[in-house]
């Protein structure tokens, strides 16, 4: 099977797979957003489906979206995105260019991918994916209470900074700032977090995110597949 037509012009280096309500698809896509890179994007997973056809599993072994190609480069795992094209077209702004700057903008990525994530995202799919009579009660308080850990961590952080990485925005407050807009639109127990609701609001100022994370998803409710 051919790869499937794009949706913009064929000529762009730069091409995304994906489906726009993915939380990880919208880390891509707010990453290339903020650096105004011009991209052809692709529907593919969900009901678009075309993660099993060779053509795909050739850039991506594990049948995952996003995948970004990038002339001959094929590049997947969201948050390994990010990095890619913050280092390749932004390096001294979107990541730091000296190895301390990026280290502490990379360790913020590692914990959002091995703490927040794992904890926004597995309420957002045992509460908020998953019917109300298939819901489990014990799994749900769990991870109401990782999250209020996680999302305290990170208000703790934040109230001496403005932006995860310090002053200016960085590619440390994108993978986080997915996260947390999907736990504050769902309707779950939450900590008071001020330092954290000052970032979202600084976040919104920015029109990439809005465009790209600030998005409804009611169409996820209560629906396991996809």
């Amino acid at each position: 099977m051919t790869t499937p037509e794009l949706t913009t012009e064929p000529t762009h280096r730069i091409t995304l797979w994906g489906r726009r309500n993915s939380i990880n698809v919208q880390k891509a896509l707010w990453s290339l957003g903020e650096l105004n890179l011009p991209y052809a994007y692709v529907d593919a997973g969900g009901d678009a489906g075309g993660l099993d056809e060779p053509w795909f599993r050739a850039m991506n072994p594990h049948g995952k979206v996003p995948v970004l190609k990038d002339g001959e480069a094929a590049i997947w795992e969201s948050n390994v995105i990010v990095r890619y094209l913050c280092a390749a077209y932004s390096s001294g702004e979107l990541c730091p260019a000296d190895a301390a700057g990026r280290a502490g903008c990379e360790a913020w990525m590692d914990w959002t991918c091995a703490i927040l994530q794992p904890a926004i995202g597995g309420l957002f799919w045992a509460f908020y994916r998953t019917p109300a009579a298939q819901r489990n009660a014990g799994q749900i308080a769990a991870l109401t209470a990782d999250c209020a850990s996680a999302i305290g961590a990170l208000d703790l952080w934040l109230r001496r900074r403005p932006f995860i990485a310090g002053e200016t925005f960085s590619m440390a407050d994108i993978p986080a700032g997915v996260l947390v807009y999907r736990y504050f639109e769902m309707e779950v127990a939450r900590p008071e977090a001020p330092a954290v609701q000052a970032w979202r609001t600084r976040l919104a100022e920015r029109a990439p995110y809005r465009e790209h994370v600030m998005r409804p998803f009611a169409e996820l409710s209560g629906r396991l597949a996809f």
